[in-house]
């Protein structure tokens, strides 16, 4: 079913490098997954979970095979570093696993080369996985065209960390809900600094920030289903024209977060008031703080850039698909289903400290009760899903660059967003000529 796009994969995507290690490696991963055969009366799962998530779904596996004892999973936990390339040399080598833990930022790849069953059929109001209890943004971050390839296993998006004694010295009783808020927020913080503070730390070697901005601004960032680069359209040139106006009135510093030297004490010191950043943060703020500040600190949703507040964010986070080579995707999918219900998201919230994706789950006492963790929830409700293209996280990388150009004066946001949408189009040309030859088969075929 797939040897005409695994060809066209090898020809067009798969570096030679790949390509020419595709049979060693086939044979490696067919040892680590054939693993002892099926048990007489048993189906084998084979499932392969990234980074610490293997280690910590182990539980919550050893009770679905309790509670389907003619199920059992093979589970293989694989690095980030190496997962990406381990997929890819799978598919080109027939020996993916049944289901995968996916990055939803990889969703659009790994469809797009006819890796991924599509679950449409799976899932709707009177079916076990209903769209509509997950996060908007986040469920549509799996939807390619008309098709569902992926179910949100866990979520994140980015909110705002804030020093609220700074604020309320400020004069400043709440957060702020739009752009104009900030900034005033921000001057007036910067105005009782220190030499060497700022208002905020904005780390000039992360992408995630101006994106974000252009999402709040209704940006689209790519044109033409997603054949070339956007980025000089009117809504991100707002939003990339905010971004480098923090740095234009030294609201922030000109560096990257590698000179960072100490993120915990700098923000407890008072080095800056906002950052921006994600659920990993709460924990590790919460540790590494000394007591003293306790109550001096919060989270809030991210303000927006007219009066709709909150603005929106990213939907982040890693889905649960099913590979189409699987012969086993009813029982794959039982799993999914147990894996996705608001019960096991709970536990797994308290195994990994990663936050559910089904809604339901942020009704527990666990997740309602935590103060730092509120602001995420209001904020998944409008975060949007990035750019479906497979090509978006070359794309994320060139942000970030050109907003290093504009922040440290080299370029005009004007000519850093054209340089932008040049390395742009030429990362999409691939996307072109595939999308071309779609065209050209389709109308062939009439």
């Amino acid at each position: 079913m797939h040897s005409g796009v695994r060809t066209t994969y090898r020809r067009h995507i798969a570096s030679p490098a790949l390509s020419g290690a595709v049979a060693a490696a086939s044979i490696a991963l067919l040892a680590a997954t054939g693993c002892d055969g099926e048990r007489a009366g048993q189906t084998t799962i084979e499932f392969w979970a990234i980074g610490s998530e293997g280690e910590r779904v182990r539980p919550l596996i050893e009770r679905f095979e309790q509670q389907h004892p003619k199920l059992r999973v093979n589970l293989q936990q694989i690095p980030w570093t190496a997962a990406h390339e381990k997929l890819l040399t799978a598919f080109v080598g027939d020996s993916l696993p049944d289901l995968c833990q996916l990055g939803n930022t990889w969703i659009a790849e790994f469809s797009a080369i006819g890796a991924l069953a599509d679950l449409s059929r799976r899932v709707g109001p009177d079916e076990a996985v209903d769209p509509a209890a997950y996060f908007p943004g986040v469920w549509q971050a799996n939807v390619i065209g008309d098709a569902v390839y992926g179910v949100p296993w866990y979520v994140d998006t980015r909110v705002m960390f804030y020093r609220t004694d700074l604020l309320a010295a400020a004069g400043f009783d709440e957060p702020p809900h739009t752009w104009d808020q900030w900034l005033a927020a921000m001057r007036t913080i910067q105005q009782r600094q220190g030499p060497g503070q700022h208002a905020m730390l904005l780390p000039t070697n992360e992408w995630e920030q101006p994106i974000i901005f252009g999402l709040q601004t209704g940006a689209d960032m790519l044109r033409d289903d997603g054949r070339f680069g956007d980025f000089s359209a009117p809504e991100f040139r707002r939003a990339f024209d905010f971004y480098a106006q923090i740095f234009a009135e030294g609201l922030a510093p000109k560096i990257a977060n590698t000179e960072v030297t100490n993120l915990w004490k700098q923000f407890e010191r008072g080095d800056f008031a906002f950052y921006i950043t994600g659920p990993w943060n709460v924990g590790e703020f919460q540790r590494r703080l000394s007591p003293a500040m306790d109550g001096k600190w919060a989270t809030a949703a991210l303000p927006a850039p007219d009066g709709d507040y909150p603005g929106a964010s990213m939907a982040g986070g890693c889905s649960l698909a099913l590979f189409d080579s699987s012969g086993k995707q009813d029982a794959a999918w039982e799993l999914i289903e147990f894996l996705t219900a608001p019960e096991q998201q709970v536990e797994f919230f308290g195994l990994s400290g990663n936050l559910p994706s089904n809604r339901l789950a942020w009704d527990a006492d666990e997740l309602a009760g935590a103060a730092h963790l509120a602001a995420f929830g209001e904020q998944l409700e409008k975060a949007k899903s990035l750019p479906r293209v497979p090509e978006w996280e070359q794309i994320a990388m060139k942000t970030w660059v050109a907003g290093e150009m504009a922040v440290n004066g080299r370029r005009t946001t004007a000519e850093a967003l054209a340089w932008l949408d040049r390395q742009v189009d030429s990362i999409l040309e691939k996307r072109r000529w595939m999308l071309a030859q779609r065209t050209l088969a389709g109308s062939e075929n009439d």
